[in-house]
Parts: structure tokens; sequence; C-alpha cells
């Protein structure tokens, strides 16, 4: 398998596209922000590079393409998705963009609208989708968390895709959560990346060949 981070580290080389592609093994896109990006983690620390380890301990052949970006938004994600659908050919695509929109206080319509289209544009090519949902602290007010979640559940069910609720589960809602994040309160550490992983796999296990 063959992991490449489009903004961080990896080659995805054109050899090993062409190989994974012929051999019908299944190629798996992560397009997602910081929170995918091991933004202040060493290479090979965060959830992504772990899936492809979980991949290999499980025997299950396929490619992981991180084409995570950190600041990412939903819009700019949706501005590169075509490029990166003709460069990869993915046959599942993980979607994990959304968090930085609620910095930035986009409006919920733009990025339930982007999302939309990066999954309509996956599905279209012949990708399994996955959504991958995020939570706003409290401190956002109780009806703009509510409507915030609820952008990625509608989402997936109007793409009938599949889910995972909030990829932080186990970490920010922690006993310890303060612990298990980096200085800036935003982003995990190393030791919450595993629960990250264990967030998206079971949703994620379903999607692939058996």
């Amino acid at each position: 398998m063959t992991t490449a981070a489009l903004g961080s580290a990896g080659t995805w080389t054109a050899a090993a596209q062409a190989q994974a592609v012929a051999t019908g093994k299944p190629v798996i896109l992560v397009l997602g922000d910081s929170l995918s990006a091991e933004y202040g983690l060493k290479r090979g620390e965060g959830w992504v590079p772990l899936l492809e380890k979980r991949l290999a301990q499980q025997k299950i052949p396929a490619t992981v393409v991180n084409a995570s970006i950190s600041g990412d938004t939903s819009s700019g994600g949706r501005a590169r998705f075509a490029s990166l659908l003709a460069q990869h050919k993915p046959s599942h695509v993980v979607i994990e963009l959304g968090a930085n929109d609620a910095l930035r206080g986009l409006p919920l319509s733009d990025t339930e609208s982007n999302l939309l289209q990066i999954a309509r544009a996956a599905q279209a090519a012949g990708a399994k989708v996955l959504i991958v949902g995020i939570q706003v602290p409290p401190n956002y007010g109780g009806d703009y968390t509510r409507r915030f979640e609820a952008v990625f559940s509608k989402v997936a069910g109007t793409t009938k895709s599949a889910l995972v609720p909030f990829l932080l589960k186990g970490v920010a809602d922690a006993p310890d959560a303060l612990s298990l994040f980096q200085a800036d309160r935003i982003h995990p550490t190393a030791a919450a990346q595993p629960q990250l992983l264990d967030n998206v796999w079971p949703e994620l296990r379903k999607l692939l060949p058996r």
C-alpha cells in the first residue's frame, strides 16, 4: 500500500496508481483538513497513516491517499476534488471537512452544499462515500451546534452515504479531554489518534470488500 499525503508527506506515484487500478484493489481517498493531515504530529502518527497500518494488519489490500490539507474548508475541498478524482480514481472517498467552515463563521447552507457536491461527484465517479462529522464546542450556542451537527447527517442521508457522526468521540468528550489535545485545544495529540481511527473504522470497513 502507498500513502500519499498532499500538503504533508509522501508521494503518490503514477505507477502505484496504475497498479492499484489494474488489480482492482480499493483506493481510499481521504479528503480532509488538519484533523486528518497530521497537524502538529510527527509523520506517521495521524489516524490516516494508522488506517494504512490497520489495513495491512488485517490483510486488506488497499491503497490510502491522504489528500488532506490543514486549514481547508468545504469549499476548498470542493474546488480541488475534480482533479483528485481524475488523478487517483478512488473506489472510496472519506470526506472530513467542515470544521474550518465553523471556525470562520461560514454559512451552514454553503457547507452543506459543498459537501453534497463532493459526495455526489464521488458517487458519479463510482466511489463509495463516507461522511465524517464534527461537532463544535457549546460556546457556539445551542442552536448553532445542533444545526452544524445536523449538516453531516443530512448530507449522508441525502446521498445515502455512510456516516461517522463525530470524529472526536471519546476524545473531546473524554473525562481527561484536555490531555488528549495539543496546546491549541483544537487538534488531538498523537495519543488520541488511535481513537479517531476507531471511530472511522467500523463504517469504513463495511464499505470495503470482504
